[in-house]
């Protein structure tokens, strides 16, 4: 990632339905608020444009960015200063999408579509609570390229209830009939405040974490074969497709969260990937309270933390260790690096070269040895581990302690190996 890089995620937080997996700052009730959402994420923008580097990256997450005309997102995006070549993604429900809306993304400087397909099989999108024709999908995909856009993302939730291995075989198998440049595929995850969560509450079955395993690896032979090679532990792309508004998040570098709920992120003076220190903020999650700072001339930002050296070096590991690249060995862990080479979760040639990059058993795996790893630094300086994971959401990234595998299990937990949800920003919901 290049060390000029600043990105704007722009927060849509309208949807028609919403999924039954979904707990993230979305509203189906607030479309009377939309005009008004949209002055006031111009207004913000512009705002902040004389404080802030033009952007290389802007990201539409929600929510359902594409429930917006394409009047409404050509006016926020020209509110953004960006640099030239700028890479620009709008999330999209493949049922909200027509010729006439997508030309106009494109000709208002729109370079990146990312599709909320999550399944090709009707009864696993009906357990999520989705309600698009996968029909619709390739037909999305058929206008998109018509469009011009020639890069794009498939996004993909593996491990519903419900759903059997030859399911997840034959969504994979139909996405990559479309040759996608991008897919992305994430394990459920269950969150206790949304629908799905009170009926696996009340003893309908939740995922499983072994079918999950099992399935990712399914995604990651399938879509390896078609020359989609994984460059973060739930991405794949072909080569020159990655996602540069997400390398972002993953590298710590700088980024502004506009709109409800968004977040951001600024690196100490002179540490562009988070060290010695950095501030992470977030603007006020309800639209209505978004509405009222901006008309009041305030800002929207509702708290604030700062990382000290420490726990952003921590952070710095815990993120590259999902990349394809992944992170420098450091003198303090060197020895178990070794070791977790010999046990197959580490590139034996890459640990050779200096680097931790996990395999596959080694991804599976993530958090333990993300866990072990911080540990063994954590000794050698005599201080406890303190390190942040990056959790999905649909508003940028939000650091939280998540669980081993699957599911938070509290703040002493190790980052998950698969699930955590970053095509959108950084962290999100997929598009409704």
């Amino acid at each position: 990632m290049s060390s000029g890089a600043f990105g704007v995620y722009v927060h849509v937080p309208f949807c028609s339905t919403r999924c039954d997996y979904c707990d993230f700052a979305t509203w189906t009730d607030r479309a009377h608020l939309v005009d008004d959402y949209v002055d006031a994420c111009v207004a913000d923008a512009e705002r902040r444009a004389g404080a802030t580097p033009a952007a290389t990256s802007v990201f539409f997450g929600g929510g359902t960015p594409s429930l917006l005309t394409a009047a409404q997102v050509t006016r926020v995006l020209r509110a953004v200063p960006r640099v030239p070549g700028a890479e620009v993604t709008v999330e999209c429900n493949p049922d909200s999408v027509d010729p006439a809306k997508l030309a106009a993304y494109r000709e208002a400087g729109v370079t990146r579509l990312s599709f909320g397909v999550q399944s090709m099989r009707t009864h696993v999108l009906a357990a999520l609570g989705r309600t698009h024709d996968p029909a619709n999908v390739g037909r999305a995909v058929r206008w998109a390229r018509a469009a011009g856009f020639h890069t794009f993302n498939l996004d993909l939730i593996f491990g519903t209830p419900g759903e059997t291995v030859d399911d997840w075989r034959a969504t994979l198998d139909a996405v990559l009939e479309l040759e996608p440049p991008h897919v992305s595929a994430y394990a459920l995850t269950v969150e206790p405040s949304t629908p799905l969560g009170r009926r696996v509450a009340t003893g309908s079955p939740g995922p499983d974490e072994d079918d999950q395993a099992t399935k990712y690896e399914v995604a990651d032979d399938r879509l390896t074969a078609a020359g989609l090679g994984w460059y973060e532990i739930s991405n794949w792309a072909r080569p020159g497709h990655e996602c540069r508004h997400n390398l972002l998040y993953w590298s710590q570098g700088p980024y502004l969260g506009i709109g409800c709920a968004a977040h951001g992120h600024t690196p100490a003076r002179g540490a562009e990937r988070g060290t010695p220190g950095s501030r992470r903020w977030w603007n006020v999650r309800a639209p209505e309270r978004y509405l009222a700072r901006i008309r009041a001339g305030r800002s929207p930002e509702a708290g604030e933390e700062h990382l000290d050296g420490d726990a952003a070096a921590d952070e710095a590991l815990a993120l590259a260790l999902r990349t394809r690249t992944g992170a420098p060995i450091a003198p303090a862990w060197a020895p178990l690096a070794g070791d977790l080479a010999a046990l197959g979760l580490l590139e034996a040639a890459a640990a050779a070269r200096g680097r931790a990059v996990l395999t596959r058993r080694g991804r599976l795996l993530g958090g333990e040895v993300t866990a072990r790893l911080l540990a063994a630094r954590a000794a050698r300086t005599g201080r406890p581990a303190r390190w942040h994971s990056v959790h999905s959401s649909a508003n940028g990234p939000t650091p939280t302690a998540t669980g081993a595998r699957v599911r938070p299990t509290g703040p002493s937990s190790s980052p998950p190996p698969v699930p955590i949800h970053l095509e959108r920003t950084g962290p999100r919901s997929p598009s409704s």
